[in-house]
């Protein structure tokens, strides 16, 4: 009985993550006009962090002055791609592990699906609040949010709504939230 509950939970946590990836799939196969690039082209050495945020290169600019490759598509995708790859070793270690190790294993699972939740949660939140676009990126170490810059640049009231939408959804302490302005 007790191995049948544990199967149920790791099926629901399992469907919870289908449906977050694909969602966030076709969030990004929605918003990708153009094919991304490697992430390593996209973060290059061209790219300087600033005062006023991360500034990319000129080089990629279209006609209308937006960047070729779309900086929050790539990074999305990444995200993406490295919970994956968390997720592919994990169900390995769950298939082939004792039951102590599978629950760790199920734990650490249902902890990337609700970080993949509460990002998604914010980037919509903030995107609500009229900002052009956002990535949210959780970590042990805190938060990081990069919005979008808006016309006039991004200011202190910009960064205390993003960083209450933050501290709605999240038990993170203000100092650990840190809000970048992608330009």
């Amino acid at each position: 009985m007790k191995n049948i509950k544990n199967w149920q939970k790791n099926l629901i946590a399992a469907a919870i993550l289908v449906v977050v990836c694909a969602g966030i799939y076709m969030n990004w196969m929605y918003n990708n006009t153009e094919s991304v690039g490697d992430l390593t082209d996209t973060l290059d050495a061209e790219k300087v962090m600033s005062q006023d945020g991360i500034l990319l290169d000129t080089e990629n600019l279209d006609a209308d002055g937006n960047t070729t490759v779309d900086y929050f598509a790539a990074v999305r995708l990444s995200r993406q791609q490295a919970r994956d790859s968390a997720v592919e070793l994990l169900q390995e270690a769950m298939a082939y592990g004792e039951e102590a190790e599978n629950q760790q294993s199920s734990a650490q699972l249902e902890q990337i699906v609700q970080t993949a939740l509460t990002e998604a949660q914010i980037e919509s939140l903030v995107i609500a609040k009229g900002y052009t676009d956002c990535v949210a990126y959780m970590s042990d170490e805190g938060i990081s949010v990069a919005v979008a810059s808006p016309e006039g640049g991004i200011q202190q009231a910009d960064v205390s709504i993003i960083s209450d939408i933050v501290l709605t959804q999240t038990d993170i302490a203000l100092s650990d939230i840190r809000v970048v302005e992608v330009v």
